[in-house]
């Protein structure tokens, strides 16, 4: 490739390369999928995704699955029961250790009361929603319970040094601050750091000895300020998809969107409360749609393989002669489900995890497994 295309090429990618990481031309063959965030519209919308990528026996080919706020909650569910989901087969293994748990927490508000509590110190609201993902989904269980293979990333962004913490089974870390190898920390609390959406359930504050971290990673400051006391808030802050992690590494990425689609709104408030909320609103969706459009042009460049899928997504748009049928109008109403961790009614879970079914089999079959066959059925019934 010439010099100017390989340029070009750099340019275009979706992520920054940083002082630990080693570019080159040629990623490592192998599946990454990425989890956006989204509150509880994510949880739901990525259960029905990994429903589909399980029956397909997709989801037990990854190498890897980065996650970030909502999607991590599914991604902490998901890896608790890894060893039971190794038979595509076994479609009530899916729906029984992994959907219908999910489904349960979602039909409970958890932001509220975590606010509210953190009224009484000395408790957090990031504390008093991880108390909730452990009373509820996660249990007593730490990161060294993750599966070896694939490697779960549960992204969370360091308000400190800006960059992105990572939470895995052989190390948390830092690129800035450092590393932590073979972390003990409780899953409920890496999954709580992750989905801290600001300014309400943020910040995670997570203390260490400067001792536990590796003397051997080359970080860039390690000034015990930044190493004693890590200050963390939702991942979408940083990376909203969950690339970072997987598209450095791997050549095949699916990427499962839940972010919110931007609205116009024909009169905007000029209170600076409702202004300020409408402009991290614009930021985060131009981050968003930045790293969407990138990544797209890899797969079009052939730099990268894969698909993607949003919950603002048109079935019609991927031109699948056979598509599952789901209404449109349906699909865009389901879009909009505020990005909260507040009581659902049974029909919109139900809805929104077949709509993550729907439109993964779609982008699935039309760009990345044309051979698999169509599905029968939607996973739930929707009058449940």
């Amino acid at each position: 490739m010439p010099v100017m295309e390989k340029k070009t090429a750099r340019l275009a990618r979706p992520v920054r390369y940083i002082g630990t990481d080693v570019p080159e031309d040629r990623p490592e063959e192998g599946i990454a999928l990425c989890l956006s965030g989204g509150g509880y519209r994510a949880m739901l919308f990525h259960t029905g995704a990994l429903w589909r990528l399980h029956e397909t026996g997709i989801l037990k080919e990854l190498e890897r699955i980065s996650s970030v706020s909502g999607g991590s909650i599914t991604a902490a569910a998901a890896a608790l029961q890894w060893e039971h989901l190794q038979d595509p087969k076994d479609r009530d293994a899916f729906r029984q250790r992994v959907a219908e748990p999910i489904l349960a927490l979602a039909g409970r508000t958890i932001d509220i009361p975590a606010v509210l509590r953190s009224l009484l110190p000395p408790w957090s609201s990031s504390r008093a929603l991880a108390a909730s993902y452990r009373r509820h989904l996660l249990g007593r269980k730490t990161l060294q319970d993750l599966p070896d293979r694939p490697m779960f990333v549960i992204n969370s962004t360091n308000m400190q040094s800006g960059a992105l913490w990572r939470f895995m089974k052989h190390a948390m870390r830092d690129w800035k601050v450092g590393e932590i190898r073979n972390p003990a920390l409780d899953l409920a609390t890496a999954v709580a750091a992750s989905s801290a959406f600001p300014p309400v359930l943020s910040p995670m504050v997570l203390r260490f000895p400067p001792s536990v971290y590796s003397p051997d990673y080359g970080a860039v400051d390690r000034s015990a300020g930044l190493r004693e006391r890590v200050i963390l808030t939702d991942a979408g802050v940083y990376d909203n998809l969950g690339l970072e992690t997987a598209w450095k590494r791997y050549r095949t990425i699916l990427a499962s969107d839940s972010g919110a689609p931007f609205r116009t709104m024909g009169s905007v408030c000029r209170n600076w409360l409702a202004q300020s909320w409408r402009t991290l609103f614009l930021i985060d969706n131009q981050v968003r749609t930045l790293r969407k459009r990138q990544l797209i042009q890899s797969f079009v460049e052939g730099t990268r393989q894969g698909t993607y899928w949003g919950v603002g997504s048109h079935v019609a748009d991927y031109g699948l002669d056979d598509h599952l049928e789901f209404p449109r109008e349906k699909a865009e109403e389901l879009a909009l489900i505020p990005t909260r961790f507040r009581s659902l009614s049974p029909s919109i879970r139900a809805g929104l995890v077949n709509w993550g079914y729907v439109i993964c089999d779609t982008a699935l079959r039309r760009h990345l497994r044309p051979e698999l066959p169509r599905p029968q059925r939607l996973p739930m019934d929707t009058c449940d």
